[in-house]
């Protein structure tokens, strides 16, 4: 009896179950109101979406413009440090070079080897100088802006050390000059006794 009853309460659970689903077939019933504004906000959605991609493409190129100019700067700014140092290299040679020279305290077997020394690093600058334009100047060597500038950094460095190694030289041929002179001085005495 009691599996009678269960059979008996499945069947009617069974038979609302199957008969509710049957009740709810039937034709679809469509909003027209609501597709038509739905395919409305997808095209203004779809032309917002173009207009940000031709944005992002704009900022794109105007970042790589602001990177080209900036990359533009650090080479002019090693340009004009370059410039400068070449500048206060000639000066320094021209003028202490001239002190140096003139000086009665250097002997004449010197003055060659003084002059050469400075030459040297002069030669080396001028060197520098033409190396640079050919870098700035010649589209045959296929080189980044990025590459330009490691460059014009490295030769700034380097005329940099000119620069130092000159200022290294005069001083040191001012102390030779000042020794030389001290020693005249005290060999050249007159003794009062």
């Amino acid at each position: 009896m009691k599996l009678f009853i269960y059979k008996l309460l499945l069947a009617l659970t069974l038979s609302l179950v199957v008969k509710s689903n049957a009740m709810a077939q039937g034709m679809p019933v469509y909003d027209n109101t609501n597709f038509i504004s739905f395919m409305k906000s997808l095209l203004e959605s779809g032309k917002q979406t173009a207009e940000l991609l031709k944005t992002v493409k704009f900022l794109k190129e105007q970042k790589e413009n602001i990177d080209k100019v900036n990359s533009v700067i650090k080479q002019l700014n090693a340009v004009k440090e370059l410039a400068k140092n070449n500048q206060r290299l000639y000066e320094m040679v021209q003028e202490d070079l001239r002190q140096i020279l003139n000086s009665p305290y250097i002997r004449p077997d010197e003055v060659g080897r003084i002059s050469d020394s400075f030459q040297g690093i002069i030669e080396n600058s001028m060197m520098s100088m033409d190396y640079i334009d050919q870098v700035l100047s010649n589209d045959n060597l296929k080189m980044t802006d990025a590459e330009r500038t490691a460059i014009l950094k490295e030769k700034e460095l380097q005329s940099i050390e000119m620069v130092a190694e000159i200022e290294a030289k005069t001083r040191r041929y001012r102390e030779i000059i000042a020794f030389r002179q001290m020693q005249d001085k005290i060999n050249n005495r007159e003794i009062n006794y």
